[in-house]
C-alpha cells in the first residue's frame, strides 16, 4: 500500500514539472528555479526510491515470514495427516486381521458343516436301505436296553422253539412275561409324503402307503411274536424316530387304535426309555420279593441274637451292681481303719493308755 502512494506521489511531481517546464520556457529569467526544482525533484525521486526499496524490503520481510509460516503450518499438518494415516494404518491392519480371523473361523465351520452333510447323507443312505434301516434300529435299541437292563433280563436276536427270531425279548416277571420287541419300521411312504419336491397326488399317494405299511406292520408284529405259551398277549413296535412315532399319534389315531386292539405297543426311544425304567423297577420289585423268606430267616436270627443280649446285659448290670456293693463294703472298711489310725495318733500324743476298745463286732 505504501508502495502505490509513492508511485502515486512520483507520478504527480513529473506532471507538475512538465508543466513548469512549459510555463518557463522561452523566459530565461526562470532558469534558476527551474534548476531549482529540477533538483527538488531529484531529491524526491531519490527519497521516493529510498522508499521504495525499504517498502521492498518490508514486503519481503513479510513474504518470508509468511512463507516461513506457511511452511511451518503445512510441517504441522504433514505430521497431523501422517499420525491419522498412521493411526488409520492399524485401525485397518487390526480389522483386516479380524477378518482374517473371522474367515477362518468360518472355512473351519465350513469344514464342519461339510462333514455333518456327509454324515447325513451317509444316514439318509442307511436309513433308504431295509437291512440297514434294521440294523440302525437293532443298533439303538440294543443301546437303550443294555443300558438300562441287566443281562440275564433280555436277549438280543432270541430264537423261538417255532424258530421264530425276535430282535429282542424281555424276560419279564409273571403275570407279564415274555415280550418280543421288533426294531424294524416303514419308512419309504413316509419319506416320500413328506417330500416336497412331489405334488400334492404323489404325496397323498404316500401318505396312503404310509398307512398301508404301518397296518401291515402291525398285523405282522402281532402274527409273528405274539406266541401262545411262550410269550405274553403282546408285543412292541420299537420305531427308531420321534418324528414318525408323533405324525402316526398325531395325524393317524386309527392305526394306534389298531395297534391297541392287535396288543401291539408302539414305542420310540423316549417312551421305549420309560418302558424299560419300569421294567427295571419291576425286576428289582421281584428279585426283593423272592429273597422274602431270606429276609425273613435273618429277621428271626436278628431277633435271638437280641434275646441273648438282652440275657447278658442283665447279667452284666448284676455283676455291675454286685461290684458297686463290694466297693461300698471297701469304702466302709477303708474309713474305719482310718478312724483307727486317728485314735492311736491321739494316744501317742496325749501319753495317756486307754483301754482298747472292743471292736470285734464292727464290719
Amino acid at each position: 500500500m505504501e508502495l502505490f502512494i509513492l508511485i502515486l506521489l512520483s507520478v504527480l511531481a513529473l506532471l507538475v514539472l512538465v508543466q513548469l517546464g512549459m510555463a518557463l520556457h522561452g523566459n530565461t529569467r526562470q532558469d534558476t528555479r527551474l534548476e531549482m526544482l529540477t533538483r527538488g525533484l531529484d531529491t524526491l525521486t531519490g527519497q521516493i526510491d529510498v522508499r521504495a526499496r525499504k517498502s521492498e524490503e518490508a514486503v519481503q520481510t513479510q513474504i518470508e515470514k509468511l512463507i516461513a509460516s506457511n511452511n511451518q503450518r503445512l510441517d504441522q499438518i504433514g505430521e497431523k495427516v501422517e499420525q491419522r494415516l498412521e493411526k488409520g494404518f492399524k485401525e485397518t491392519t487390526t480389522v483386516f486381521s479380524d477378518v482374517l480371523k473371522r474367515l477362518a473361523l468360518i472355512d473351519k465351520a465350513q469344514e464342519k458343516i461339510d462333514k455333518l452333510t456327509e454324515n447325513v447323507v451317509s444316514l439318509q443312505e442307511v436309513l433308504s436301505d431295509k437291512r440297514s434301516r434294521g440294523a440302525f434300529g437293532e443298533v439303538q435299541l440294543s443301546a437303550l436296553i443294555s443300558n438300562m437292563l441287566p443281562e440275564n433280563s433280555y436277549s438280543l436276536q432270541h430264537t423261538f422253539p417255532n424258530g421264530v427270531r425276535a430282535d429282542c425279548v424281555l424276560f419279564l416277571p409273571e403275570p407279564t412275561g415274555t415280550i418280543c420287541i421288533d426294531s424294524k419300521f416303514p419308512l419309504e411312504g413316509y419319506q416320500r409324503m413328506t417330500d416336497l419336491s412331489l405334488g400334492d397326488a404323489d404325496r397323498t399317494a404316500a401318505e396312503r402307503q404310509f398307512r398301508q405299511d404301518i397296518k401291515k406292520h402291525i398285523k405282522d408284529i402281532a402274527g409273528k411274536y405274539i406266541i401262545p405259551g411262550h410269550t405274553s398277549d403282546g408285543a412292541m413296535m420299537f420305531i427308531p424316530a420321534e418324528a414318525i412315532f408323533s405324525e402316526i399319534h398325531g395325524h393317524y389315531p386309527d392305526l394306534v387304535e389298531e395297534a391297541q386292539r392287535a396288543r401291539v405297543w408302539m414305542t420310540s426311544p423316549t417312551t421305549m426309555m420309560a418302558v424299560l425304567t419300569t421294567a427295571r423297577a419291576v425286576l428289582k420289585d421281584s428279585a426283593t420279593r423272592q429273597q422274602v423268606h431270606l429276609i425273613k430267616e435273618h429277621l428271626v436270627a436278628l431277633a435271638q441274637d437280641f434275646s441273648r443280649f438282652q440275657e447278658r446285659m442283665d447279667k452284666l448290670a448284676a455283676h455291675i451292681g454286685q461290684a458297686h456293693k463290694d466297693v461300698d463294703d471297701v469304702q466302709t472298711s477303708a474309713r474305719k481303719i482310718t478312724s483307727r489310725f486317728g485314735k492311736i495318733e491321739k494316744v501317742e500324743l496325749s501319753g495317756e493308755h486307754p483301754a482298747l476298745p472292743d471292736d470285734t463286732n464292727e464290719d
